[in-house]
C-alpha cells in the first residue's frame, strides 16, 4: 500500500509540476504576443508627411562653384585647356 501511494504522490507531484511550467510558459507567449499586437498597431498608426522637397535651385551647385571644380580638374590634368574652355562657356551660358 504505502508503495502505491508514493506512486500516486509522485504521479500528482509530476503533473502538478507539468500543469505549473505550461501554465507560465502559455502566460508568456500570450504577452509577447500582446506586445506584438500593440507593436504592430503603433506601427500601422498614421505617421506626418514627408518634408516637401527642396527647390531645384537650392540643389544645384553655384555657378561659382562649378567653376572651382573645373579649375580644380583642369590643375590635376583630367581637363586639357580646350575642354576647360568648352565646360566654362557651357556653365556661363547656363
Amino acid at each position: 500500500m504505502p508503495r502505491l501511494l508514493r506512486g500516486m504522490v509522485r504521479t500528482a507531484a509530476v503533473a502538478g509540476t507539468a500543469t505549473a511550467v505550461s501554465g507560465g510558459v502559455r502566460r508568456r507567449q500570450e504577452n509577447r504576443w500582446a506586445q506584438k499586437e500593440e507593436g504592430q498597431s503603433a506601427a500601422a498608426a498614421p505617421q506626418a508627411p514627408p518634408a516637401p522637397p527642396a527647390p531645384a535651385e537650392a540643389a544645384a551647385p553655384s555657378t561659382l562653384d562649378q567653376l572651382k571644380q573645373l579649375g580644380e580638374l583642369r590643375s590635376q590634368g583630367v581637363l586639357t585647356d580646350e575642354e576647360f574652355a568648352a565646360q566654362k562657356a557651357k556653365v556661363l551660358a547656363a
